[in-house]
């Protein structure tokens, strides 16, 4: 499965962003999605997820301010990060998960998001 990130860029504290990740030429409805995030010097940490059935797990830290959702007919997974803080800057990835007897995750590229104080 490729998994294409858009949307990253600079935004200052307090603004929002949209996130995409779209897989073209796959179905992503056979797939729990996620996003995960890596900031410098950091692990990378699940932010969000959504699975087959729709339903919805956050990290504690974007609880209320992230939404993630899901469209299968196009392909395509969202965040929508709002009220963002200076601690929201990292590179932020795309998952797609299956499991075929063991877990299998596909990646996206990475999309840098930066939120300036």
């Amino acid at each position: 499965v490729q998994l294409q990130a858009s949307g990253g860029g600079l935004v200052q504290a307090g603004g929002s962003l949209r996130l995409s990740c779209a897989a073209p030429g796959n179905r992503i409805s056979a797939y729990a999605m996620g996003w995960y995030r890596q900031a410098p010097g950091k692990q990378r940490e699940l932010v969000a997820a959504i699975t087959i059935g729709g339903s919805t797990n956050y990290a504690d830290s974007v609880k209320g301010r992230f939404t993630i959702s899901r469209d299968d007919a196009k392909n395509t997974v969202y965040l929508q990060m709002s009220s963002l803080k200076p601690e929201d800057t990292a590179v932020y990835y795309c998952n797609a998960r299956t499991f075929w007897g063991v877990q299998i995750d596909y990646w996206g590229q990475g999309t840098l998001v930066t939120v300036s104080s």
